[in-house]
């Protein structure tokens, strides 16, 4: 006969079983009746670097004959864009980008000339968009209302139109005669504003058809209408700026966040138009950029998506180049961003690529 003691003897034992394996699976958990919970470290995102993607400036080295990469806050040297001479590139005066995103490029000596093309995002050659057709030393290029390319001939005093599309000529839109009535005298920058005009920058120099060229006539910029041809004097030969070269020589063009028009002078200064009265609105003398004796030439201008201005400069020996940035509200300002870099040899062209 079972006493009371060893009927529960046992459920005894089997309920400190269960009793163990519990508070070894609180223990397990970081329960339990003695240890307090256990606390997870916060959970801190890794987030990704992003890296700073300079805006970057094309710059056309006329004496390199190469166009290459700067950085826009700073002027440093990047890469070169075009290598020296990639696709038979020869003094690049002139960088313009094409309604495809491709980069059209200006190359010539003073007896021939090409419109060359390279990718817009690698600078890859893409061949040869225009050629022929009296082309000699080509300057300012620009695609018109039309679609049409339209190229500034510098030694056979000639605006040339090209289909915008295969390269083919179409035509001479422009030339001038020899006289200062014929208004075209050593076209420079040519560049499409409102209305369908056409503005251009000329030397005043006057070709004799072989390459050779003769200067004769002021330095000024013209107006043309498209739809008829007809031309007309926009700005005259301005004042020379004080510190200046001493004489004027108009070149690059641009519109600017103001609407105005803005115009280099290779001569040392730059200044701004108002095109529905034609009067000159802002003179900004550039020319002791670099300080000291030396005069300061100003090559094209472009503007950046922060409105500021800027364009290539270098002195008369080729020796100093750099980069100038301006300021175009009030008085106007400008500073050099690099005083001697070594990349930039004579630099004229210059392009601001779309962000």
């Amino acid at each position: 006969m079972k006493t009371v003691s060893s009927y529960f003897e046992p459920r005894r034992a089997l309920m400190a079983t269960g009793l163990a394996l519990l508070i070894g699976l609180l223990s397990a958990c970081g329960g339990g009746t003695d240890a307090a919970p256990a606390v997870a470290a916060p959970f801190v995102p890794v987030m990704p670097v992003t890296p700073v993607i300079p805006q970057v400036l094309l710059i056309g080295n006329t004496r390199g004959n190469n166009v290459v990469s700067v950085d826009r806050a700073t002027g440093a040297y990047i890469k070169d864009f075009i290598a020296p001479g990639a696709g038979g590139l020869v003094d690049p005066d002139d960088l313009t980008f094409g309604p495809d995103g491709n980069l059209y490029v200006s190359s010539g000596t003073n007896t021939d000339g090409k419109i060359l093309r390279y990718d817009g995002k690698t600078g890859a050659f893409l061949g040869v968009f225009a050629q022929g057709s009296g082309m000699k030393r080509p300057y300012g290029s620009a695609f018109g209302p039309d679609g049409n390319l339209y190229v500034a001939s510098f030694r056979s005093d000639q605006i040339l139109k090209f289909d915008g599309k295969t390269g083919a000529f179409i035509s001479v839109f422009a030339t001038g005669n020899g006289t200062a009535a014929g208004l075209l005298n050593g076209p420079n920058d040519i560049l499409f504003g409102p209305g369908a005009k056409l503005y251009v920058t000329t030397q005043g120099s006057v070709a004799d058809g072989t390459g050779g060229i003769s200067y004769k006539f002021d330095s000024q910029v013209l107006r043309y209408d498209v739809a008829t041809g007809a031309g007309e004097v926009f700005a005259p030969a301005p004042t020379p700026t004080p510190n200046g070269g001493g004489y004027i020589s108009l070149l690059g063009l641009a519109f600017g966040p103001d609407g105005l028009l803005y115009t280099t002078d290779f001569g040392g200064g730059i200044r701004s138009y108002n095109t529905a009265s034609k009067a000159l609105v802002q003179t900004i003398d550039t020319g002791k950029l670099f300080g000291g004796a030396i005069s300061t030439t100003v090559g094209n201008l472009t503007f950046g998506s922060d409105g500021s201005l800027y364009a290539p400069v270098f002195n008369g020996n080729f020796v100093v180049n750099g980069v100038a940035k301006c300021s175009v509200v009030g008085a106007g300002n400008c500073q050099i961003l690099t005083t001697n870099n070594l990349n930039l040899i004579r630099p004229i062209g210059i392009a601001s690529p779309a962000p």
